[in-house]
């Protein structure tokens, strides 16, 4: 059976919230939302008064990890500012996950790591409801579900965990293509971790070749897409790059050139090898 992705060119707060109410079911007992916090001085990421009604409606938590790489949010003290400046607490209630050691390291039988360490507040929570701004990225190619599962979930040393593909001081070294193998397995081993409890919201806005991870950012090179839901993290991704490839728009070969110079859709190769996804889906249009 073809994973079932939601889809609607019209870009609201209430549109997305109409969206998952289509998938609602598998949150239960305490819900982490993971998203982007934003760098600062980004001007793309998808900003609190976006993601309220979703967020409000699910009672979930905010959660985020610390970076491992030089920012504003690479340590506790900075990051729990950057969170304070960016209007997150002004909203929700927020979390950072590796506030505090030691990490919880989780076991996976994967293709490149066999662990994956992430912020020890995870244990609060019973299920995880994904909201990933899509775009590009500079070293993954692209950003979505399976970004936000592994690197977005891991703790400082878990994100350079995956990066070193295992050696967390090969972080900026290691194989490429074993880097993105390694997302993949990490995201596996959150699907695993709650027992598939994890809902995704993948939004088409702002797509710069940037992340929201840049302090400095290309400002967006493409128009505005949709929004994306999915139970799904692999077909939720690939939905989201057919989309990027049958688009007419001038700006698209630009970011196109960043997936493909990055190799981005080795992940979701990878991702779908482990089976908790399928790249075979069925987009259904929403008005």
């Amino acid at each position: 059976m073809k994973s079932k992705v939601y889809f609607s060119s019209t870009i609201t707060p209430e549109k997305v919230l109409e969206l998952y109410k289509m998938i609602e079911g598998k949150l239960t007992g305490r819900v982490a939302v993971k998203l982007h916090s934003g760098e600062v001085g980004n001007q793309n990421f998808l900003k609190p008064d976006f993601w309220k009604p979703v967020i409000d409606y699910v009672g979930g938590t905010v959660v985020e990890c610390n970076t491992a790489y030089e920012g504003e949010r690479n340590t506790t003290e900075k990051h729990l500012k950057t969170l304070v400046k960016h209007g997150w607490d002004m909203y929700f209630d927020v979390d950072l996950l590796d506030a505090e050691q030691p990490d919880l390291e989780l076991s996976y039988d994967g293709e490149i790591i066999q662990k994956n360490y992430v912020g020890k507040n995870l244990a609060n929570y019973d299920s995880m409801l994904v909201l990933s701004h899509f775009k590009g990225h500079p070293m993954g190619g692209y950003g979505g579900a399976l970004k936000q599962l592994s690197i977005g979930v891991a703790s400082a040393y878990g994100k350079a965990y995956i990066h070193g593909a295992g050696k967390p001081e090969e972080i900026w070294t290691a194989d490429h293509d074993s880097f993105l193998e390694s997302m993949a397995d990490a995201a596996g081993s959150i699907i695993d971790y709650f027992d598939g409890k994890i809902l995704y919201i993948n939004v088409m806005k702002n797509m710069s070749v940037d992340c929201d991870c840049c302090a400095v950012a290309e400002d967006p090179c493409m128009a505005d897409i949709g929004i994306l839901v999915s139970d799904d993290p692999i077909a939720i991704d690939q939905a989201c790059l057919d989309l990027v490839y049958q688009s007419d728009d001038a700006g698209r070969d630009h970011l196109i050139e960043r997936i493909e110079s990055r190799n981005g859709v080795h992940t979701i190769e990878a991702a779908a090898k482990h089976g908790y996804g399928s790249r075979d889906y069925e987009l259904i249009t929403v008005q």
